[in-house]
């Protein structure tokens, strides 16, 4: 851990100078796809349970107010945003503020319960990842007509694109899916996920990204809710997901250095999340927590959607800092901050 920490501080100190010498941010934009993990308000414009536009998500978030977000303040990526130079957030791209001068840094296009495989998406009406391509294009369009093609271009060129997905394949589908469960492996479902992913970066590359970052799954075994559903009564992180994490990983990995060597104008790298939440999740202590179990929001165990994580839970905590989890799925900001300094680090090599 001191060894992450030392290299923070020389990395932040690096990107300090850099940000301070330009008087502007490290990348012009900031572009995302992807699931809850990410999303930062599509979903409060769907017909889907997964809404996060109510208290008591965001209370901890500027203003102390909900804005789609599933976390009690800001995400991994908000503060990775903040780090980089920006001093405000790309808007959710279904929102009213994804217009004029908004979208010269960026887009958000995550939905959550999407995922790489677009089934997930239609089981949860969420935006599958195909569409979020679609509605890149279409922000493509609006860029140049409003800074005409050779601007449009150096944005979409210069931008940094984070692509977070599969969680919610694995756990709001394919653990739960007899179809899924019977006809394929979970090793077999992780290749199918990355053929989708390896596809989805080529047509990035092909519209003008060139310096993309995506994150490893989590421990999907340590998720709260995957615990109370998977666990079989126990209290512990469960093996057999937490495997199936680092094969998909594994997987990812090898993937990431074959298109790198593919296509050598692309700056790729993997934001490795699995190995940070885990440490949180098993030795919360260890980094200023003491819960790692249960999340912040009603009983910890069963919440994620609007049904279960409202201003009516019973039990939601009073001080979120001290919970590795915000609802049953998703990290609080607190542990945003830990998993946000990981991936400063991991990506300095996408910005620089």
């Amino acid at each position: 851990m001191g060894s992450i920490r030392t290299a923070l501080s020389l990395v932040l100190v690096m990107l300090g100078l850099i940000i301070t010498a330009n008087a502007q941010p490290l990348v012009p934009a900031i572009i995302t796809f992807g699931d809850s993990t990410v999303d930062v308000g599509n979903n409060d414009y769907l017909p889907t349970i997964f809404k996060a536009d109510f208290p008591p998500y965001g209370r901890d978030f500027k203003n102390h107010a909900p804005t789609g977000r599933f976390c009690n303040g800001k995400l991994a990526t908000d503060i990775t945003a903040e780090t980089l130079g920006f001093t405000s957030y790309a808007p959710a791209y279904l929102s009213p503020q994804a217009s004029g001068k908004n979208l010269l840094i960026g887009a958000n296009f995550a939905s959550a319960a999407s995922g790489y495989y677009d089934d997930t998406a239609y089981l949860y009406h969420a935006i599958p990842l195909s569409q979020q391509l679609q509605y890149y294009k279409e922000y493509q369009s609006k860029l140049n007509q409003m800074v005409g093609a050779s601007k449009a271009n150096d944005i979409i060129n210069g931008a940094l694109y984070i692509v977070s997905a599969g969680a919610s394949d694995f756990v709001q589908n394919y653990y739960i899916n007899p179809y899924l469960f019977k006809f394929y492996s979970p090793d077999q479902f992780s290749d199918l996920l990355i053929s989708i992913f390896c596809d989805f970066v080529k047509d990035l590359y092909g519209l003008g990204a060139r310096r993309l970052g995506v994150t490893s799954l989590p421990p999907l075994g340590c998720l709260p809710a995957a615990i109370t559903l998977f666990g079989e009564g126990s209290n512990v992180c469960v093996t057999r997901l937490n495997d199936d994490a680092k094969n998909f990983n594994k997987k990812l990995s090898h993937t990431v250095d074959s298109l790198s060597k593919q296509y050598p104008s692309l700056k790729i790298a993997v934001f490795d999340i699995y190995q940070p939440l885990y440490d949180l999740a098993s030795q919360p202590s260890k980094q200023g927590f003491s819960e790692a179990r249960r999340g912040c929001c009603g009983t910890g165990i069963v919440e994620t959607t609007s049904l279960l994580c409202n201003p009516k839970s019973i039990g939601t905590c009073a001080n979120a800092t001290q919970y590795v989890f915000w609802d049953s799925v998703h990290p609080s900001e607190a542990a945003n901050s830990v998993i946000a300094d990981s991936l400063v680090v991991q990506g300095i090599s996408l910005v620089t």
